[in-house]
Order: structure tokens, then C-alpha cells, then sequence
């Protein structure tokens, strides 16, 4: 896969480093289109109206070492957390590792915030349940699994999401209703879907839609080490990003992580026109 780096115009003075770390894919046109949802992230970033002073790069292979010198913190997209499927894995995970301990931040969206069986340990351990507070775990003897699926032509009952907490990130936005994949029964380690030290339910959805209960949707952590992150299990639907309570979500949860202030009526900015990023079949999803 080619890398693409990108930095938009008027950020060479910026304050904050993200860089946007893009892996692999193969859902058809419309679903995830994660360098898509990278390119228009980093526009969001570089175009907020009262958080000035962002610099975002979208990358789709592991950065170099001088970039991630430069991050004050990471977003991951992509079909499961990307690590786990580019090359030189272990390598690549301590060098997170190593600028996570730093204090830095880390974002992973929808199925970024995703471990297979294959992928962790007997116990489920695994450094993403450090770095993130959390996972959404597609299998195995110590996980839950469970999908809201939103397919395609098929009805379904759409997912209510909620702010669960008074939080930085919950800043700006209300409850909404999209139809999407969101992911829950996530796993937080040796209890389950219990949240552990320092994390916190950020947002939550009556899921599944046959059987509803209160479930999280998204979550944060403040780590021993200083650093902070967030797990958003959203957006399934490239469209979706058009939606501008969940937009300013994820942007108010990147901010955050990097250690920025988010502003008492959370981040604010111009829409993003979706077609301008390179997507696919778009669909109308809300």
C-alpha cells in the first residue's frame, strides 16, 4: 500500500502533531473507506474554528521514527487495530509503546478498536487494553462478542447513542440516532465488560436492537503514565461522518488526547463536504 502523508495548508506553526495511522481494509464501497475517513479527519482537525493549531498526517504503512517523534498522539482506522496486520509487528507495537509512555495520546475508531482471537493472549491480555482502557474483542474463550449489524437494505432498529458521563470529550454534543455497526460487550479486562481503573463510559446504546440493553459505546482512559486515549466504536458508514453531533465526538476525543482544551461547548468547525475525500458508494444513512 502506497503511504500517503498529509499535512494541510497553515500548519506548519501548529501546536499539536497527530498523526492519522490508516490500516488495510476489504469492506465494499460505502463501509469504513478507511483512508477516506483519514483524509477527512485530518481536514476536520486542521479546520477547527476554536482549537486552532493542529497538524494532522494521514499515513497508510507504520511512520518512521522522526514522525512519531513530532506526535503528540495517534488515531488509528482500519479493519482491526492496524498493527496487528502490517508487517513487523512486535517492533512497531514497542515502538507505540515507547511514545505512549511519554504521556502521548491514542484514538482508535470502530473496528481499529478491534482484536481478534489470534491476536491476544489466553487471558485476553493484549498492550491495547492498556493504552485504550479497552477493545472490542471479534472472538474467543475470555471475550464477548456481539455486532449491531446495519446492513444494506435491510430494516433495522437504529442505534440511540448517549452521552454517559459529564466528560471533555461528551462536551458540545446530545443524544443521537444513526445507522451504523457500532460494536459492544467490549472488553475491558478480567471483569468483562466492567470498566477498570481510570477508565470511563463515555457513551452508551440500547444494543442489540432484538434484545436492547444499556451498552458502551465508547469509553476513556487516563493512564499511570500521564497519557491519555479513547475508544469510539463508530463510524461504520462513511456517510455517518456527515453527521455533526458524532463528528464534533470524535473530534472533541482527539483534542483530548492530546492534551488540548476542549471547548465548553465542544469543538466547532465548517461540515466537511464528504464527497471531496475519495469515498465510494456514499448511500444515504441518515
Amino acid at each position: 500500500m502506497l503511504l500517503i502523508v498529509m499535512a494541510w495548508a497553515g500548519s506548519l506553526s501548529a501546536e499539536s502533531r497527530v498523526l492519522i495511522l490508516v490500516g488495510p481494509s476489504n469492506h465494499p464501497p460505502g463501509t469504513h473507506e478507511v483512508e477516506a475517513g483519514g483524509m477527512l479527519l485530518a481536514w476536520a482537525l486542521e479546520h477547527m474554528d476554536n482549537v486552532p493549531g493542529m497538524q494532522a498526517e494521514v499515513h497508510t504503512t507504520w511512520p518512521g521514527e522522526k514522525a512519531l517523534e513530532r506526535a503528540d498522539g495517534v488515531v488509528f482506522i482500519g479493519d482491526v487495530f492496524p498493527l496487528q496486520r502490517w508487517p513487523d509487528k512486535e517492533a512497531n507495537l514497542a515502538a507505540l509503546g515507547r511514545l505512549l509512555a511519554r504521556g502521548k495520546g491514542i484514538v482508535c475508531l470502530h473496528y481499529a478498536t478491534g482484536l481478534r482471537k489470534e491476536d491476544v493472549g489466553e487471558n485476553g491480555e493484549h498492550p491495547l487494553l492498556g493504552w485504550l482502557g479497552g477493545y472490542f474483542a471479534t472472538g474467543g474463550a475470555t471475550h464477548h462478542r456481539g455486532v449491531a449489524r446495519v446492513m444494506k437494505n435491510v430494516t433495522v432498529q437504529p442505534a440511540t447513542v448517549q452521552p454517559a458521563t459529564a466528560h471533555p470529550v461528551t462536551r458540545g454534543w446530545k443524544a443521537f440516532t444513526l445507522d451504523d455497526e457500532p460494536y459492544f460487550k467490549n472488553y475491558f479486562g478480567p471483569n468483562g465488560n466492567q470498566p477498570g481503573p481510570g477508565v470511563s463510559i463515555l457513551a452508551t446504546a440500547q444494543l442489540p436492537p432484538e434484545a436492547p440493553q444499556r451498552e458502551a459505546v465508547a469509553w476513556s482512559v487516563e493512564r499511570a503514565d500521564g497519557g491519555r486515549g479513547v475508544g469510539i466504536v463508530m463510524p461504520h458508514f462513511f456517510a455517518n461522518w456527515g453527521l455533526p453531533y458524532l463528528r464534533r465526538f470524535i473530534l472533541n476525543a482527539v483534542v483530548w488526547a492530546v492534551k488540548r482544551e476542549v471547548p465548553a461547548g465542544g469543538v466547532a468547525g465548517p461540515a466537511p463536504d464528504l464527497g471531496a475525500f475519495g469515498a465510494g458508494e456514499l448511500g444515504k444513512r441518515y
